[in-house]
C-alpha cells in the first residue's frame, strides 16, 4: 500500500476508531459527524483490504480484527511522533550547537565584525559555533542568500532592497591622508578637495565613481580619481607612500589612526551605513535570529 496516496486525516480517523472501538465516540473525539466517519471507515477498509473493526456480538461497540489490533499501537505512536515534530518549535542553544555561519562581506565589514564575533563565542565557550567570512559576488548574492550558501550579507542599504535588512550602524565619512602630507592637516576647502587626487574603493573592481561623486555632481563639482582598488585594506598602504587622499568611513580610519590623518569633509555627505541582509525564508530560524542579534551587539560594541 502506497500511503502517500491517501489523506493523512484518514489515518487520524483510523487511530481514533481503533482506540474508541465505537464510531459515535470516535466521531465526537474527532469533531466529525457519525455518517462522515462511517464513510471514512468504509474508505479505510477498502484501502487496507480488511474490515479493521467488526460489530461486537454483544452489540456494544466494535471489536478489532487482527489487522486492526496490529495497527492500533504503532499508528498511535506514529501520529504522536508526527504531532511532536509539527508542534515543537526548533530551538537553538549556542553553547551546545554545532553550526557554521557563512557571512558575505567586504574586507572592511569583515574587519569590523569578525574579531568581535569570534571573541564573543570564545569568551562564552560556544566552541561549536564557527564563522566563515566570504567576499561578496554581487552577481550571485541573491542566489547565495536564497539557497543558504550565505546566511547573512553585510551590505549597504541599496543592495538587495527587497530582502529583509537590519541596520547595524551609521557613521560619517572623513578624508584620509598620510601624516606628513604637504597640504598640512587642516580640513580641505571644497575647491582643494576637488583638486586633490583620490583613491576610490570599488566593490566590483575598476569603478571610478561612487556615492561621493554623486554628491559632488549635485554641486556641479567633480574630483580626480586616480586609483581604484577593490579592497579597503589596500588604501592605507597607498596613502602612506603617496600624496593621494581617500574618503572613507570613520570607523575604518580609527584602525589606522597611528598612520593616517583624517579630517572632516568640506560638504555634507551621506552617512556610511552597514546593514545585515538575509533571505526571508530564514526569518524564523532560531540560529539565524541568534546570529543577527549578535551582529547587532558587535556593531555597537
Amino acid at each position: 500500500m502506497n500511503i502517500t496516496r491517501h489523506n493523512l486525516a484518514l489515518l487520524a480517523s483510523l487511530s481514533a476508531l481503533l482506540e474508541e472501538k465505537n464510531v459515535t465516540k470516535a466521531a465526537a473525539r474527532l469533531g466529525l459527524s457519525q455518517p462522515a466517519l462511517s464513510s471514512q471507515l468504509a474508505t479505510l477498509r477498502e484501502i487496507f483490504g480488511d474490515p479493521l473493526l467488526t460489530t461486537s456480538i454483544s452489540g456494544k461497540g466494535m471489536v478489532l480484527t487482527p489487522r486492526g489490533a496490529h495497527l492500533r499501537v504503532p499508528l498511535r505512536q506514529a501520529l504522536q511522533a508526527l504531532e511532536d515534530v509539527v508542534s515543537n518549535e526548533p530551538v537553538f542553544d549556542p553553547h551546545s550547537a554545532q553550526r557554521i555561519f557563512s557571512l558575505g562581506a567586504n574586507d572592511n565589514a569583515s574587519a569590523i565584525m569578525a574579531p568581535r564575533l569570534v571573541q564573543f563565542v570564545r569568551d562564552n565557550e560556544m566552541s561549536g559555533i564557527r564563522f566563515s567570512f566570504r567576499v561578496i559576488d554581487p552577481n550571485k548574492l541573491a542566489e547565495q542568500l536564497e539557497n543558504g550558501e550565505l546566511d547573512v550579507a553585510l551590505v549597504s542599504k541599496d543592495r538587495l532592497s527587497q530582502a529583509p535588512q537590519k541596520l547595524l550602524f551609521e557613521e560619517e565619512f572623513r578624508m584620509a591622508q598620510r601624516k606628513d602630507h604637504p597640504r598640512g592637516t587642516q580640513p580641505p576647502t571644497l575647491e582643494e578637495y576637488a583638486r586633490l587626487e583620490h583613491v576610490i574603493v570599488s566593490g566590483s573592481g575598476g569603478g571610478y565613481r561612487g556615492v561621493i561623486d554623486d554628491i559632488l555632481k549635485e554641486k556641479n563639482i567633480s574630483r580626480h580619481v586616480g586609483v581604484s582598488v577593490q579592497y579597503y585594506s589596500l588604501v592605507p598602504l597607498i596613502l602612506q607612500t603617496t600624496d593621494l587622499v581617500c574618503t572613507l568611513p570613520a570607523r575604518f580610519l580609527e584602525r589606522y589612526s597611528d598612520l593616517l590623518v583624517s579630517t572632516p569633509l568640506p560638504f555634507d555627505a551621506k552617512y556610511f551605513s552597514l546593514y545585515a541582509t538575509w533571505h526571508e525564508r530564514f526569518d524564523k530560524d532560531p540560529g539565524h535570529i541568534w546570529l543577527r542579534a549578535q551582529l547587532a551587539l558587535c556593531a555597537f560594541d
